[in-house]
């Protein structure tokens, strides 16, 4: 089969099983389980000859010398003792389960597996097919994988602001399903980029990327995404740790940071009180390396984000407004950015771009600093792609076209020489820059700036497409849903 042939049996076997109830995150998993099971065949044997450090009683050729109940009953116990065994084999097999309950389709599936010499076909094919699958599970509003998936257009535009350099370390404490590090690496491998030498490769395949994942079945993806990438060894150390990352301070610091936290403004645990009823209580990290103490996961994660840093190191972060606004914590928080970091850039995001409804979010982008008395930012430099900006999910999706111009003005060859495009002359600028003494006098320090007029209000005959003004409103709408959820909580 050429290239084309298997991505398009692998997406055509999907529909096949959406028919049946299979979701595409369902059929996702298992086609991990199975993929992986058939590289390390395909690495068992010559010329690898490899100790993959499967059973015998559980390798591949056990799937495909058994049919109807005999296989479901063998598949189920395979996933059941696979994910009991330690290193990334456990960690791909963590809590799975069989989710294709018809014999036959199970056995048509494993059979097209079986069809592909995986080690051979090229990471690219092999990553391509995985992140397709990966962006319908997301746009799958059944699933809810959407929040663990950042619209890749705006990862890219991120890592190109940044421009990773070979023989660095790249962290991201909330790795979802791993888009920021294979951004990172395709920039890396770019040879417009960057010419690797042998060293530098064998350092991007193995010592680069470190992450952490809490959900198993996110951590999962994240693991066999980067695998099929290029990224680590079927063989080798879990680069994705199941730890809570706000739990404890990093053991190492590294030289970049690119994450999109979590959605949603407060951790919380569940338990059982006194009178067997479940309840809800806020969750803090008390650390010691935190100046602040809130429940807020989001001031959290940039807490602790800047911790991850060596004094070297440079961050960029998406963020919900309420991080640029909040009193309190937030405040707090803002005030120790801007004094220990260097707090350049704010990209300010529209709605509708995200697979999780109605987030108004930002990318903050920050460099850390070696303990100083002087304030370390001077002024922030804002991009407002926000104001009089459309997207929709499926009638205007965002693309990379649409945040060039803020990479062009973020200037990543020399970000310390940039040029306003906002003006008394050009107020419709979007690129403006905010003194630091500026920022702090307003109330509470808050980052939450805007200068544009709403188009809407003076121009009726410019505004959007009914269907585009519909979903902007159900966004909207939901967005308020979601904020009584966490007032009523």
């Amino acid at each position: 089969m050429n290239t084309s042939a298997i991505v398009s049996r692998v997406m055509s076997f999907r529909n096949t099983l959406r028919d049946d109830g299979v979701g595409a995150g369902d059929y996702l998993e298992q086609l991990t389980y199975l993929i992986f099971l058939k590289m390390a065949d395909e690495y068992s044997k010559p010329p690898y000859s490899r100790d993959v450090g499967v059973p015998e009683e559980f390798a591949w050729p056990t799937l495909t010398a058994r049919r109807g109940a005999d296989l479901e009953a063998h598949y189920v116990k395979l996933l059941r003792e696979l994910g009991l065994l330690p290193g990334m084999l456990g960690q791909i097999f963590t809590k799975s389960q069989n989710k294709i309950t018809d014999p036959a389709k199970l056995f048509r599936l494993i059979d097209m597996v079986d069809g592909v010499t995986w080690v051979t076909l090229g990471a690219d094919l092999k990553g391509d097919m995985y992140e397709e699958i990966l962006e319908a599970d997301a746009a799958d509003k059944k699933s809810g994988a959407g929040q663990y998936f950042t619209p890749r257009p705006l990862i890219r535009a991120m890592v190109e602001c940044m421009r990773p350099e070979p023989g660095k370390t790249i962290a991201d404490p909330a790795c979802g399903t791993g888009g920021f590090f294979l951004a990172a690496q395709e920039f890396l491998t770019d040879p417009d980029n960057h010419a690797l030498e042998r060293d530098q490769k064998t350092f991007l395949k193995h010592n680069t990327f470190f992450g952490n994942e809490i959900v198993a079945g996110t951590r999962r993806l994240c693991l066999m995404n980067m695998f099929l990438h290029g990224i680590g060894d079927i063989t080798g150390d879990n680069l994705i740790s199941p730890a809570d990352a706000l739990i404890s301070p990093p053991s190492d610091t590294v030289d970049y940071v690119l994450a999109n936290p979590p959605f949603g403004k407060k951790s919380s645990m569940s338990f059982t009180n006194a009178d067997g009823e479940q309840e809800t209580d806020d969750l803090t990290y008390n650390r010691q390396d935190f100046w602040a103490t809130t429940s807020n996961k989001q001031l959290n994660f940039v807490q602790h984000i800047r911790t991850m840093l060596k004094t070297t190191g440079r961050a960029a972060v998406v963020v919900p407004d309420n991080v640029l606004f909040e009193g309190g914590a937030g405040e707090t928080i803002r005030r120790q950015l801007l004094q220990t970091t260097d707090l350049h850039t704010i990209l300010r995001l529209p709605t509708g771009i995200f697979y999780a409804q109605g987030v108004k979010a930002n990318v903050i982008f920050f460099d850390n600093r070696a303990a100083s008395p002087e304030p370390q930012t001077s002024k922030i430099w804002y991009y407002d792609y926000r104001m009089n900006v459309h997207h929709t999910l499926k009638q205007r999706p965002l693309t990379y076209a649409h945040l060039e111009d803020f990479v062009k003005c973020y200037n990543p060859a020399n970000r310390h020489n940039r040029k306003a495009t906002w003006s008394d002359d050009n107020p419709d600028g979007r690129w403006r820059s905010f003194d630091r003494e500026e920022i702090l006098s307003r109330d509470k320090a808050s980052l939450d700036i805007f200068w544009l007029r709403d188009a809407s209000m003076t121009d009726l005959e410019n505004l959007p497409e009914p269907e585009v003004l519909a979903e902007e409103i159900i966004d909207n709408l939901r967005a308020a849903l979601d904020s009584f959820e966490v007032v009523k909580v």
